[in-house]
Parts: structure tokens; sequence; C-alpha cells
């Protein structure tokens, strides 16, 4: 296919999506990534199909991506002929008649179900999407698509300015291509922040017909899904950015490296890559450059190990995922010992707008030696989790508490873990320092792939520390002893701490043990592992000595450093917390001051949660006891308020 008539192509998508936009038809958009699907979405499409096809009206139906919205999925979208696109939040099948009769029948948005207006355009008393508190302090680079068109649809992306950015780099020699992406500053966005443009170079210079590129799409981290919610809400970004690397550095062969457990962002890649072979964007010439590029999913089994890149290019080789030493880097020597350049889905879909939009537009944002946005999982204790993108550069305070809404419940903020189990735990002295690649490693911790756990005062940052070591623990692939061996020893100490057991000198055992596995790790994985302990320890050391000297956990999160007490005074002898026990640790009768059998107890927290708040009887204790009677005994009757006469 020509470049002329792809230019035909993009023509006709702008004019079908300029129809689309004013299109007499009502418009019905409903988020259907896996966050929505996880909250309901799937019944909410079939209720509103159910609906329309009852009321017989003929509307447009579209499934589109994540906004990043998370904390309000189900999302569903309404745009009526010649109105404002309306987006409404947690939504149910129940409220689906409610908004088809209001919105769809009788052209009158339900302004208290509204979230805001996408686009163009108002509706009375309803406010617009982005200027909102959570999205107003976002740049949208990456996922500027998002939620906005159908990812399963390639003229969507093409009406709104895809592929124009692979157009230019054809027309453009390969050293002027990867000269625009080092000018605009864009770093790797999988973790290690490295420049992204001399990385290409250093490829492109490498010896050798045959190179590759590969995109790392192995998302591993708990609590993480920034690559997956861009592959399921747009993947041709992606693509196109990959096209523009291939280009530039000479490769005629790519991968994609994706876990098998993204099963719509793997359909979705697979649909975007049929249309691309189709238009002739994929193949042996591409759009009649004379340029050839051919591409293959491999799907990862699972293994966190995998996303560090000798070990990814191993297992795409059908080789057991284990990382080797380096040099040679993979630049020189990567996959089957050919020239190879890895980068993430957030590097690859930036590439694509670098080249539409021009270096210095991208420079624009972001801070000195830190270009460009950052999408963020930003998950944990905060009112608004979702999926975000601001300037780097911007506060940490300013994530939590202008997009994330501040803290859930009003709880006191504690710490948030950037990074995911690779990265570090940051107290409330960094809620103002900027997130950038060299102020986190400073402090301890990294930018990683994005993963942003908030966490509040009821968290344990040593039991934390140790759940982050039995995961790396876990995936680690045993090759080289400090991490097999060391986060293994590791966890131990913090096993024993978090259960009571802990020992004066565990904290300097584990401080050497974390330096010793963090400077001897053969790769990333086990370099970075540490980290958690690290920074827990330098800068949470007192709760390490409460748990060791005082056993007592300060955030009554360990459960064999905690006791459930129901309070004598408080206790109706409602009987809802012995019902609710899992294990019967529970004794009482009706009107009686119920007993929490401390032998038989789990410290699950149950009886916590269900105990009414107007009694708030039972509390979690640790360090101390509450003096409470042996077995249940009659409650003392309340007494009432005397009534008092007015004044004269």
């Amino acid at each position: 296919m020509q470049t002329k008539a792809f230019d035909d192509i993009r023509a006709h998508a702008e004019k079908e999506w300029e129809a689309l936009e004013h299109s007499q038809k009502p418009r019905i958009l409903v988020g259907t990534a896996t966050c929505g699907l996880a909250a309901g979405a799937e019944a909410v499409l079939k209720a509103i199909e159910a609906e329309l096809a009852q009321r017989g009206i003929e509307a447009i139906l579209m499934q589109v991506g994540c906004i990043g919205l998370c904390y309000s999925e189900p999302m569903v979208d309404i745009v009526g002929p010649g109105q404002a696109r309306v987006c409404y939040g947690g939504v149910t099948p129940e409220m689906v008649t409610r908004l088809i009769e209001e919105h769809v029948v009788n052209g009158r948005p339900c302004s208290d179900l509204a979230l805001g207006t996408v686009g163009k355009g108002s509706a009375d008393g309803i406010r617009p999407l982005f200027e909102s508190p959570v999205l107003k302090p976002q740049v949208r680079i990456v996922l500027r698509r998002c939620g906005l068109i159908d990812p399963e649809n390639i003229r969507h992306y093409i009406a709104t300015g895809g592929y124009r950015g692979l157009a230019k780099a054809l027309k453009m020699s390969a050293d002027e291509v990867i000269a625009e992406v080092k000018r605009s500053g864009l770093r790797g966005r999988g973790g290690a922040g490295f420049p992204t443009g001399q990385k290409w170079e250093f490829c492109r210079k490498s010896a050798g017909k045959q190179k590759y590129i590969i995109c790392n799409a192995d998302e591993g981290d708990p609590g993480a899904f920034m690559n997956r919610s861009l592959l399921e809400g747009d993947p041709h970004s992606v693509l196109e950015g990959m096209l523009i690397g291939a280009c530039a550095i000479g490769a005629s062969e790519g991968y994609i490296y994706c876990r098998a457990e993204y099963p719509l962002a793997l359909k979705r890649l697979r649909i975007a890559m049929a249309q691309m072979e189709e238009y002739g964007l994929l193949g042996n010439d591409v759009l009649g450059s004379g340029f050839g590029f051919h591409l293959k999913i491999k799907e990862g089994a699972g293994a966190f190990v995998c996303g560090e890149e000798t070990a990814l290019m191993a297992s795409i080789e059908g080789k057991r995922g284990m990382p080797r030493s380096r040099p040679p880097f993979p630049a020189v020597s990567g996959l089957w010992g050919k020239p190879t350049n890895i980068n993430n889905v957030e590097t690859w879909a930036n590439t694509a707008a670098i080249m539409e939009n021009g270096a210095d537009w991208y420079a624009s944002y972001g801070s000195k030696g830190n270009s460009g946005t950052k999408t963020f999982s930003l998950v944990g204790k905060v009112e608004r989790t979702g999926l975000i993108e601001v300037p780097l550069g911007i506060t940490l305070a300013q994530i939590i508490n202008d997009i994330g809404g501040g803290m859930l419940g009003g709880k006191a903020f504690k710490a948030v873990q950037t990074g995911g189990p690779s990265g570090g735990c940051l107290g409330s002295d960094f809620l103002n320092s900027p997130v950038d690649y060299e102020t986190l490693a400073k402090a301890g911790s990294i930018v990683g792939s994005g993963g942003m756990i908030v966490l509040d005062e009821d968290t344990c940052v040593v039991d934390l520390a140790r759940y982050f070591l039995t995961f790396v623990q876990n995936e680690s692939c045993g090759k080289c002893v400090p991490c097999r061996v060391g986060t293994r020893q590791m966890l131990g100490i913090l096993e024993r701490i978090t259960r009571g057991e802990g020992r004066a000198e565990d904290i300097d055992q584990l401080q050497t043990l974390a330096e010793t596995v963090r400077d001897g790790s053969l790769c990333a994985l086990g370099g970075t592992a540490p980290n958690p302990v690290l920074t827990t320890l330098r800068y949470f050391r007192s709760e390490y000595e409460a748990h060791i000297l005082e056993k007592r956990c300060p955030a009554r999160g360990c459960q064999k450093l905690v006791s459930c007490y129901i309070l004598p005074d408080k206790c109706e002898g409602c009987g809802i917390c012995l019902k609710a026990c899992p294990v019967e640790a529970i004794a009482g009768g009706k009107r009686m001051v119920h007993v929490i059998d401390q032998v038989k107890c789990t410290r699950c927290g149950a009886c916590i949660d269900i105990c009414p708040p107007r009694f708030s009887a039972i509390k979690k204790v640790s360090g101390e006891e509450i003096e409470v009677p042996p077995e249940p005994i009659p409650v003392t009757p309340k007494k009432k308020a005397a009534k008092t006469e007015p004044a004269e």
C-alpha cells in the first residue's frame, strides 16, 4: 500500500469520526477494560442492550478502554444528538432504565449521577470531567485516547492522529529519528530511566544485518496495571511506537512479550496487528516505503524475573527465564545473539506521540532531566484509586491529596511505596518531594514501572517489608547466591519479627544482608529486592525496635502481636459479633457482655468490622491488656441523660 493510499484511508477515517461525533443516533460508550469488567461492566452492557431492544431504540453502542477512574467503575458515557458527552460512574444494571429513559429518550442528562462532561459542549449543572480534581492536574499523552475510542477499531485510532508519527519517521533518516527522540529527553519508562534515544543509537550502530526490537509487557508488580490498561485501551499507540523504533534501529522483526494473565490485552493486540497487516502497516513493505517489519506475540508464564530484559529474551528463545551477566548488553548481543532493543509498553507509546507532535512539544512537559509524563497505578488507602498520568516533577502530595482525594476514611497518611516490590517505602517527610528518577533514587526508592501504593496509619511497615520480600523470594530464579539465599534469610528474620520472636541483633543483620543482596545480585530483581527493607529500616526504625524490644506492633497489624477485646462498658450484648466470628471465639448471650477467647481468636478483625459504630465496643491492641470479665456478664444499664428545663 502506497503512502497516498493510506492518506486516503486517513481522510475517510476522519470523515467517519466526524460523522460519528455528530450522529443523530444516540451513542452509548461502556468501559470494558479489565477494571470495568471486574466491577460489573458486562452486566451493565447486557442491561443496556436489553433496554434498547425493548424500547426499539437505534443507538450506537461502543466498548472503550479505561479512562483511569477505576474507583468509579463501571462507567458509561451517553451522547445525545447535538448534546455533550456525559460520563456516569458506578453504573449498575438497575440504573440503566433511568439513564435510557431520562437521558436517551427525553434528552435530560441525570446530573445527580454524572461525573462530568467529556470533550466539547456542556450540560446544565454538570462540570467538565477534565476539570475535576482527579483529572485537572493530569497531562494525558500516553493515555490520551484511552476511554475515548474503540480500541478494536483501527479507524478510530487513525482518525485521531494515529500513525502520523510513523508517516513522519518513514520520510526521515534513521539518524534524524533517533536525534528527535534524544532531543525529547524521553527516558525508559520500565524503571531504569535510561535515555531512550541513546539506547536506540547503541543498537543502531551495532554490527549485524539482523536486528530485533522487543516490547516488554511483562508487568508483574503487585498493584500495577499501567501497561495492561494501555494495551486494552489503545494498543495501536504501542504498535506504532514499535514501528518507529524498528525503522530507526534497522530491525526487521519484533516481539511483544506479554504475560498470559492479560487475556483482554492479548486479544486486542492480536486484533490490532491483524488490522495493521490489512492496512499495509506490517509486512515486507510498510506503506510502500521499502521498510519491512514483522511482529509476533510471545505469551509469558507470569514469572516476575522475566521483566528483566536478559531473562525475557531467554524466555522468547524457549529457555528458562533467567538473567545473564552483562556485558555484552542486548544492544550488541541480545535475542539469539543479535543486536536487540527492548523498551516497555509506555516508552513505545510515548515514541509515537513524540514523532507525531515533535520533541520540543514533549520536552515542554515534566522537569529538567525528566521530560514528559509518567503513568502510575494509584492504589491503596486513598479515596480515588485508579490509573493516572502526570508530568514528572509533580509532588507526592499533589498525587495523593489532589488526584487521589486524600486518605481513605480520614485516616492519617503513613507512607507510600513507589516502584512496587523493587521500590522503597517513603514517609511523610517526602510528601513535598518531586516524583522523578533522581529524587526517588536518592531516597532509596525508584520510579519503577509506575506502581504507587499509599499506606495509612493502620499499615505495619515491618509486615509490608515481609510481604514484598515474600513476593521477590518466591519470584527469584535462584541463579545467583545473594538473591537466592539472601532474600530467604531476610524473609526468615522478618517473619520472626512479625511473630514477636525478634532478637536485638536482627536489625543490624537485616541491614547487612540487604546491602549484600543489593550489591552482589546478578540482575535488577535481586539488586532492588532489599529496597523495601532498607527504606523501612531507614525511615521507620522505631517500628522495628517496638516489634523486637517491646513485642508490640504500633500499627496493630501483625496478628501474633495483637489482641482483640470487647469493652464491657460499651458492649450492648447484641450478638452481631458472635455470629460473625469465623472461629467461634466469642461467647455471650442476649444482653450479656460478650467475651473473646484469646486462645481461639485469630485476630482477623471481623468482629471489629461488624460492630455497630454507635457501640464501637471492640478494640484491637498490641503490647497491652485490657481488663475484661473472664466470662459473659449482664450488660450494665446505661443511665439516661437527665432532662433539663429551658432557661426562662
